[in-house]
């Protein structure tokens, strides 16, 4: 729970049973298989260059679930648990792609990338696919930024398509550690525009500002709802713990017996709001909304 992983509380969302949907939202094993890009249990931890170990896939709470889902697919096991499901080297390649080249997009497009980047470190990536005639007929930064956006993710999915069919055999028995694009021919390329993009967008004044307000409101959701939570559990909540428990929903279970179950409930739900509307149930339970 001290380093809680989005992966993780992805495989959660999708197969968590309720009362009346047993089996969460009842996906097929290999589609879950695929799903989990780290086939790796929260504890213990023992990092290693295995691209699998780089961060753990599923919860305690679910190890049965994804052991399960593992034995049933024919997933072949090593020293520190399964080896992935062959075919999430291409969601990985997919993530890595989209979030590469659409975050440098939109910094771009926000102002805290120049412009005259995008070709600079784009060239490489749509010089065989780029009509020069079409880009330079488009007369504003959103449309040029926007057509060598689509080239380069093109290009990158077509090598990550060809690595992965060139690499098939170790893929299959395990043999296979690294991602897709570790394998890339663009890698330097790729290199450089994570490079800048943490520079110029992660690590801006605007992002960092909004990363401090974010813990602080995380924070004070986290403290306030597993307060009440526990205080309900031990039976000696207050009125304030009732009326902060009606802002949980209806799904969430708060009669867990041990104390990490519940944790695990609330950092859930926690996890599942999006940025604006845990603003807003920050700003309701701190009173800031009705000064």
């Amino acid at each position: 729970l001290c380093d809680f992983e989005g992966n993780a509380n992805g495989f959660k969302i999708l197969t968590q049973s309720r009362p009346g949907r047993e089996g969460g939202l009842r996906l097929s094993y290999a589609t879950l298989g695929t799903f989990v890009k780290y086939p790796k249990e929260s504890l213990p931890v023992k990092p290693s260059s295995n691209i699998s170990d780089k961060k753990y896939g599923f919860f305690q709470n679910e190890k049965n679930t994804y052991v399960d889902i593992a034995n049933e697919l024919g997933l072949l096991k090593d020293d520190g648990g399964y080896n992935r499901h062959p075919l999430t080297f291409l969601v990985e390649a997919a993530d890595d792609i989209c979030y590469t080249i659409i975050d440098f997009e939109d910094g771009i497009n926000l102002g805290l990338v120049q412009e005259d980047y995008a070709l600079e470190y784009l060239i490489n990536l749509v010089r065989d696919s780029i009509n020069t005639e079409k880009y330079n007929a488009l007369n504003n930064t959103i449309d040029r930024v926007s057509y060598l956006r689509a080239l380069s993710i093109n290009t990158l999915i077509n090598e990550a398509v060809q690595i992965f069919i060139e690499n098939e055999d170790d893929i299959l028995s395990g043999n296979f550690h690294v991602s897709l694009l570790k394998k890339s021919k663009y890698k330097p390329q790729i290199s450089d525009i994570i490079k800048i993009s943490v520079e110029k967008i992660y690590e801006s004044k605007e992002v960092i500002e909004k990363e401090v307000a974010g813990y602080n409101i995380i924070n004070k959701l986290l403290d306030t709802f597993i307060s009440s939570v526990n205080r309900y559990y031990e039976g000696n909540q207050t009125s304030y713990d009732d009326l902060i428990l009606k802002l949980l929903p209806s799904t969430t279970n708060l009669n867990h017996d041990n104390l990490y179950s519940r944790l695990l409930e609330i950092c859930h739900y926690v996890a599942s709001l999006s940025d604006r509307k845990a603003l807003n149930v920050y700003n309701k339970i701190t009173g800031v909304e009705y000064q």
